[in-house]
């Protein structure tokens, strides 16, 4: 059953929700992309093994990614705000637990606890988005997880500096409590759209039946995105992985690069890239899905990262070269996150919004599980340009998969809904 909603705002408002929306993304962006942070401070006190305080990391990822769905199913049920403001407060106890943990096992739950709290922030922030934009879906969907994304880049510098000058603790327990807050005050004013207030897109494929969870499961459709989510975030994962060892193969690892009167190393320049090319990714390609069709954009935004990859086994020597192409290959790396749950949406309606895209967002899951395959491969070949050629081929089959198995399994999908209305 759909969820209802004591407040229900009008269609003028969604901008509001939007906005709602990327600012507690951005808030609890913190409690994975800013756990590096943490990680020498806690080491210095305790002395415990580097590896076993990242796991706690691996923990909230694990932890996160699978409480996606079943928050979606509660927002969905029960309406944004609970799920957006339970999940505000153990996100901030979280950090606050963190504050005191004096042994790893605590440190362990405390990751956990945060993960169910930023899993129930993240599946109802897109699940709204989702709702609120039927003729926007990719463009808001991209700005939402984009402050996941790149909303750490943010509060990084006033983090470190608090952990230099009052210790790691005092770090965690403030931030945590700022954080909880703000998400638990924001959560307050989301809401749902009434139904019919906001139009779908008159030129996108869209669905006008809602499939329950348990109705796409069955779908062949469903299964050909999530692979493609998985495969090509295994692919570019790996890509990104092989980074180093391919500017130090290439000799170039400590070689300097001129950017806005700056000589910055070419490995160390490539690498800082990251968040923010794959928070510019999303909403881009979001964009540009809304215009020229999901599946189309699909296929440039894989090809590109083919292309990406590709050229750095070729042209990577030369180090601003090497810095150009890495960009490419990081601002097609995001975009998965903007342009699946678009497409589900589309294909299976609003109603179960949040827990469908939950659903298919566990293929992040499955993508870390497989991106080290290629490290594998890497390690048993001796060299990594075999796991760059899995990559450009990994992509090269989702660009074919995305023209000639899911568009027409999607229009086929869609024509069988519309006869049968």
């Amino acid at each position: 059953m759909p969820f209802v909603t004591a407040r229900r705002l009008s269609s003028a408002n969604r901008w509001i929700q939007l906005v709602l929306g990327v600012a507690c993304m951005v808030t609890i962006a913190n409690l994975q992309y800013g756990w590096v942070l943490f990680v020498a401070p806690i080491h210095d006190k305790f002395q415990w093994d580097q590896p076993s305080i990242h796991l706690a990391l691996g923990i909230f990822v694990l932890i996160e990614t699978w409480t996606v769905p079943a928050a979606g199913f509660l927002a969905d049920r029960f309406g944004p705000r609970p799920v957006i403001m339970v999940g505000g407060a153990l996100a901030g106890l979280s950090w606050m637990l963190n504050a005191s943990a004096d042994s790893l096992s605590l440190l362990y739950a405390s990751a956990a606890l945060g993960g169910v709290g930023a899993g129930a922030v993240y599946a109802t922030c897109v699940g709204n988005a989702l709702r609120w934009f039927p003729d926007r879906r990719g463009l808001a969907v991209g700005l939402v997880t984009a402050g996941y994304g790149a909303g750490a880049a943010i509060t990084a510098l006033p983090i470190m500096h608090m952990i230099t000058a009052y210790g790691y603790p005092t770090a965690f327990l403030r931030f945590g409590l700022g954080q909880g807050l703000i998400v638990l005050l924001l959560g307050y004013l989301f809401a749902a759209p009434r139904p019919g207030s906001v139009k779908p897109s008159p030129w996108l494929k869209q669905t006008a039946r809602d499939a329950a969870p348990a109705g796409m499961l069955r779908q062949p459709a469903f299964w050909v995105t999530y692979a493609m989510f998985a495969l090509v975030g295994a692919a570019g994962l790996s890509a990104i992985a092989q980074l180093p060892p391919v500017a130090r193969d290439f000799g170039i690892a400590n070689s300097s690069v001129s950017f806005a009167g700056l000589m910055l190393p070419a490995l160390s320049f490539a690498l800082s890239l990251d968040r923010v090319l794959s928070g510019l990714t999303r909403p881009f390609f979001g964009w540009l899905s809304d215009h020229w069709g999901r599946e189309n954009t699909m296929a440039l935004a894989f090809a590109l990262q083919a292309a990406g990859i590709f050229a750095l086994f070729f042209f990577g020597r030369d180090p601003g070269i090497f810095v150009l192409l890495s960009a490419l290959v990081y601002f097609t790396l995001g975009e998965i996150y903007s342009l699946f749950p678009a497409i589900c949406a589309d294909t299976f309606g609003v109603e179960y919004a949040a827990t469908n895209a939950g659903f298919l967002y566990t293929a992040r899951s499955t993508a870390a599980l497989l991106a080290p395959l290629a490290g594998v491969i890497s390690r048993s070949t001796g060299s990594w340009h075999a796991a760059f050629a899995l990559a450009v081929g990994v992509n090269v089959v989702a660009v074919l998969a995305a023209l000639f198995v899911l568009k027409p399994m999607r229009e086929r999908y869609l024509a069988a809904e519309r006869r049968t209305k």
